[in-house]
């Protein structure tokens, strides 16, 4: 999952990956909820935070990358590299200096001076005749080494154009990744918010009712749309009257399909309002990493996320002993099954899932993959009918007709960043109305002006 070897791809064809990408994880996300419903037979694990603490610290596998991928071993252990300008013709004056700045400290090496004797011998230098000349050479040898950089330039010019051309291109993208330590950073501001964003969907799940949840979880579309057009990352963040429709036609589609799961209640459950703070807390996640690592060939994305697990399995750990001793979440562990099923649930649902949707996120935008995840729930429905030819009320077909449109026309902005067709129309709209109003009282105003004329005429005739 190297963003780095999709540079040469065009706009449209990054967008167009992105979906494919985006669309893999609603499949996985459809597939795992089916087998979950076979696994656990109706049994569910109430235990949204020892769930949520087992599915983030399994993130840590992709830390084990360090230990059989080469180019992360190699950028944990290497040394940055500070490139100087070098002027075409340095001055004399300072040409030593830079060249010495570039070795290292001198070394003096013993020279070997075995054949000496021999050659003062034979060039006859042991006469006694004092007018004869000496030249004498020292018996040691100052050696300095080029530094790694610097070698690494060397080496770098004496191949060939193709092979340097190549070797370039593997260095320039090696320069632009972010350094480990700077991934790790990122990594501990975000890791928080990602583990508030699942916990409260978790417990929103337990407390209320899944069709309700998965309405208020939609709504993360429309906070993306509004944090990142506060803060955008890129152009594709731009706020428009055009995306704002999208979003509610998505919204409005899920709301159709959830019809049928969502009763009447007097009161607000508290369910519902975790399920909104989660929507919240997964916008800002997204929209702030964004704005973080704006382009995502800067990152490693399972690295940030082995970072992410490896911190919320340090940091989290403490909550078990509140939760357990103020009775919000008794300690209890999992039978085989429900054990069996969380870590093959935090396995494809989690890490994969989760590595794959930020890094569609980073192919297209942050409202076209949060828009992205409500399309699970067509699918899901759309799977159902065709397998277990099952039967919906118009109401469903309506809702996935929106959605799908919904989807569509975001993919659509994301893409023609500046094409904003529903303000075009409220613009024309708009216009043509006060042209109208401008001819009514122009018209208004003639009738006026005509009967003030005839009321002169008539006047003057009576005088």
């Amino acid at each position: 999952m190297d963003s780095g070897a999709l540079t040469v791809l065009t706009k449209s064809q990054r967008i167009v990956f992105g979906l494919v990408v985006l669309i893999l994880v609603d499949m996985i996300s459809v597939s795992l909820s089916k087998l979950t419903k076979q696994i656990y037979n109706e049994e569910t694990l109430e235990k949204p935070f020892f769930c949520t603490y087992v599915k983030a610290s399994m993130f840590t596998c992709y830390l084990l990358g360090f230990l059989c991928w080469h180019p992360w071993r190699d950028a944990f252990c290497a040394r940055p590299n500070n490139y100087d300008f070098l002027d075409s013709e340095p001055e004399e004056d300072h040409a030593d200096e830079a060249v010495s700045g570039k070795l290292s400290t001198p070394i003096f090496v013993p020279v070997k001076l075995a054949e000496r004797d021999s050659l003062d011998k034979s060039s006859g230098t042991e006469s006694d005749d004092s007018s004869l000349r000496y030249v004498r050479f020292s018996k040691v040898a100052e050696v300095r080494h080029l530094s790694e950089v610097e070698a690494a330039d060397a080496l770098l010019a004496r191949l060939s154009y193709q092979a340097s051309m190549r070797a370039g291109e593997i260095a320039k993208r090696a320069t632009l990744k972010l350094p480990v330590e700077q991934v790790a950073k990122i990594a501990l501001i975000f890791c928080l918010l990602w583990f508030a964003a699942n916990y409260t969907y978790q417990v929103s799940l337990l407390k209320t009712q899944a069709g309700l949840v998965n309405l208020l979880s939609s709504t993360s579309s429309f906070f993306t749309l509004l944090l990142a057009s506060i803060y955008p990352s890129s152009t594709a963040d731009k706020f428009t009257i055009s995306k704002l429709a999208a979003v509610i036609l998505s919204i409005l589609g899920v709301l159709l399909l959830s019809l049928s799961d969502i009763k009447q209640e007097a009161n607000i459950p508290t369910g519902a309002v975790l399920g909104l703070v989660s929507a919240v807390f997964y916008a800002a996640y997204l929209v702030f990493l964004k704005r973080t690592v704006p382009n995502g060939n800067r990152i490693d994305i399972p690295m940030f996320f082995g970072f992410v697990g490896l911190f919320n399995l340090l940091l989290m750990w403490p909550l078990f002993v509140f939760l357990h001793i103020t009775k919000i979440e008794t300690f209890e562990w999992p039978n085989r099954e429900q054990l069996t099923l969380l870590l093959l649930n935090g396995l494809l649902g989690t890490v994969v899932s989760e590595a794959l949707w930020l890094w569609g996120c980073f192919l297209t935008s942050s409202l076209m993959a949060t828009v992205a995840t409500s399309m699970a729930i067509p699918i899901a429905f759309v799977a159902d009918a065709i397998l277990k030819h099952l039967d919906y009320s118009p109401l469903f077909y309506l809702g996935t007709i929106f959605m799908i449109l919904g989807f569509l026309l975001v993919t659509a902005y994301t893409h023609f960043e500046k094409w904003d067709p529903v303000a075009s129309a409220l613009r024309c709209a708009y216009a043509k109305a006060c042209r109208r109003t401008m001819s009514l009282r122009s018209g208004a105003s003639g009738v006026a002006c005509e009967q003030r004329e005839s009321l002169m005429t008539s006047n003057t005739d009576s005088d």
